[in-house]
């Protein structure tokens, strides 16, 4: 069964229960303990109780066991707070008139409520009530965690989008749920009973500062790959509830990010099928890879070469939408390499397109890949919504197995080409094309390198975050400027001690020496990887 110990009752609701009152309750000693949940409630006067029960008992008496004596007395609640009684209640009159003073010294002192009832009580009816109260909550924490997990497994199997799985979240909790990725860059959000605006206001600094080993923090991704966060913020929903909610909601959204979606029809499908086990390995006979791809319209005896075609469209939140315009893209780039009377065979995602071209094997390569280039882009800009696009290459075979494996590799060059501020765009690029921030743009998404930056510079953000300080812009001028100390005082209009002031601050925070070429060179990459993943609101 479903357990949470915030949801059984507590001493003190115990004692305002009607049935309970009738019998008059005055709290004797170890007040501070009234909060303690109450798991069962317990009849008996035996002495040695301690050692029949496992703790969380409310323990009911008629007093038999305080009859015997001031020491055996105290032995008695000592043993109760030593088994982790929730509380003792004792029925004053047959045993015991009244409860001497040092009970209530003692309980004070172990923090054990000790409660006296002035009236005859029927310690039946108390069990009865309290049972049935625990009972019906827990039966409703049950009935609340099966509802959970119905609910997650159906968006899991009908691939329920980020937004949804996150906003199902907050209303199963009602309040604001958000998914964050290890850079702290929210990916979705679902505010309750307050604004997004309001809720995502100075959010990396809030992020930054909450730890994740916390009931409302839960990481995202498998166990060795975590990608990142999903945080509820709210103090009002009890925390084994709320830790159950997001760790369905992380699961589900772990497998969200596992699970391809975007698939268009039989010939698609089995395009991308292939081109998939080629990368995978799944396929390994080349025979067997170009036999397939003939079917598919790839052409034989061909110079094979890997290319992936990075997109920059208008943002589409609707997950149909992004489909149908996935499906166009794919229609549009077909049309082109058809225009360029090559042939190709293509997958893509809503950002990407992945195309291994064939093309002949007689006379140059480049003449006839920016042919072909130049018709494809040509057809991706007329889809509505295309800003810019970028085409990487990768090493062209004429084996086919050889160039699905060179499709990572166009991928990134892709990747990096689109992030590029050229004046004067090429058809396609190879890495050769690229620079180091082109090339760090193609890694900042992994949770390795936002953790490499993350490590490298998160003392110095907290700093700053808490003192309100300048030290990282400080930092990353130094950095900008190969760390020519006259030229960054003069940029930063400060004195010169006031800059070694600021730079031995620095060293100290982060354990490093700047005047260490490695340590500067590893500080500027995580501060060039912290303005990829930054935004355009950013630092």
């Amino acid at each position: 069964m479903y357990y949470d110990s915030s949801v059984l009752p507590t001493v003190a609701e115990i004692l305002d229960m009607p049935v309970v009152q009738a019998g008059e309750p005055r709290v004797i000693g170890g007040a501070q303990g009234l909060d303690r949940p109450v798991r069962w409630v317990h009849v008996s006067e035996t002495v040695d109780l301690a050692t029949l029960i496992s703790g969380g008992e409310l323990i009911l008496t008629t007093g038999q066991p305080l009859a015997y004596g001031a020491p055996a007395t105290g032995a008695y609640l000592e043993s109760l707070a030593a088994a982790g009684v929730a509380g003792l209640v004792v029925e004053l009159g047959r045993y015991v008139a009244e409860l001497p003073t040092f009970v209530a010294t003692v309980a004070d002192r172990l923090g054990l409520p000790v409660i006296a009832l002035r009236r005859i009580t029927r310690f039946v009816e108390v069990t009865e009530a309290v049972h049935r109260m625990i009972v019906a909550d827990q039966y409703a924490e049950l009935e609340f965690a099966h509802s959970v997990h119905e609910t997650f497994s159906t968006l899991s199997v009908r691939r329920a989008s980020l937004e949804e799985i996150v906003k199902t979240a907050a209303a199963l909790l009602d309040s604001s749920v958000v998914l964050e990725d290890l850079a702290h860059r929210v990916l979705a959000v679902s505010a309750r009973h307050t604004s997004a605006a309001a809720l995502l206001e100075n959010w990396e600094a809030t992020s930054r500062m909450l730890p994740d080993d916390v009931g409302s923090a839960v990481p995202v991704g498998p166990h060795t790959q975590r990608w990142g966060r999903v945080l509820l913020r709210s103090e009002r929903i009890p925390s084994a509830r709320a830790r159950m909610v997001l760790e369905r909601a992380a699961q589900t959204l772990t497998l969200h990010r596992m699970i391809e979606k975007d698939r268009f029809g039989l010939h698609r499908q089995a395009q991308t099928g292939l081109i998939e086990d080629m990368v995978a390995g799944r396929v390994i006979d080349e025979q067997e890879a170009v036999a397939r791809a003939a079917t598919l319209g790839l052409a034989r005896r061909a110079r094979y070469v890997p290319i992936a075609v990075r997109v920059s469209a208008v943002s589409e939140p609707d997950p149909v939408a992004r489909q149908r315009r996935a499906a166009t893209l794919l229609d549009a780039a077909g049309h082109g390499v058809a225009l360029s009377r090559a042939t190709a065979l293509s997958a893509a995602d809503e950002q990407q397109l992945t195309l291994i071209l064939g093309l002949g094997r007689d006379g140059e390569l480049d003449p006839r890949l920016e042919q072909v280039c130049t018709a494809l882009a040509a057809e991706l800009r007329r889809t509505d919504g295309v800003q810019r696009i970028a085409v990487g290459v990768g090493a062209d075979s004429e084996s086919l197995l050889d160039a699905a494996r060179e499709l990572a590799h166009a991928a990134h060059v892709a990747e990096i080409a689109l992030a590029l501020e050229s004046t004067v765009p090429r058809s396609f690029y190879r890495s050769g094309d690229v620079r180091l921030r082109g090339l760090l743009s193609l890694i900042r998404n992994e949770p390795g390198v936002q953790r490499f930056a993350e490590t490298e510079l998160s003392a110095l953000l907290r700093h700053d975050i808490r003192h309100h300080g300048d030290l990282t812009p400080t930092l990353r001028r130094f950095l900008d400027l190969a760390g020519n100390k006259t030229d960054v005082a003069r940029r930063m209009n400060i004195s010169r001690p006031a800059l070694y002031d600021r730079l031995s601050r620095i060293e100290r925070i982060l354990g490093v020496d700047l005047d260490d070429g490695e340590i500067r060179t590893s500080l500027h990459t995580a501060l060039l990887i912290r303005d990829l993943t930054a935004g355009p609101d950013g630092p």
